[in-house]
């Protein structure tokens, strides 16, 4: 599949993709909130096709496109740019910002205990979708 990191555009059209299951260019366009041109929102989604990360069908006179990165693999690469840029690599770090600044339940905290306790344990447990 193409190169995997997504610029911060692109990957705001692929969270709309992923959300939607599919979308036309003008979908795109008024899901994106902001006064981008017809032509710009194209681009975007032609670039990822490009690359990849998205096919078109034909709707009538119009493209639907779809995803076909899944969104675990934006996660990774998101993810991999923020411990490197934001954190220097430190994973401790990230987990720390996380449980401290955000507001999670308590069943989170208890799924991410067990996630942690998994891989304490030598288990390979999937992050949860």
């Amino acid at each position: 599949m193409g190169e995997s990191g997504f610029s911060d555009r692109e990957l705001d059209v692929m969270s709309i993709l992923w959300r939607r299951g599919s979308a036309t260019v003008a979908e795109v366009r008024a899901d994106l909130g902001e006064d981008l041109a017809y032509t710009s929102v194209l681009s975007a989604l032609q670039a990822l096709e490009a690359k990849g990360h998205v096919r078109h069908e034909r709707e009538g006179k119009a493209y639907r496109y779809l995803a076909v990165a899944p969104a675990a693999e934006a996660g990774r690469t998101a993810l991999d740019r923020l411990l490197d840029r934001v954190f220097a690599g430190s994973a401790e770090r990230l987990l720390a910002q996380l449980v401290t600044e955000r507001e999670l339940s308590g069943e989170e905290l208890l799924r991410m205990r067990e996630l942690l306790e998994s891989r304490l344990k030598g288990g390979d447990e999937e992050v949860p979708r």
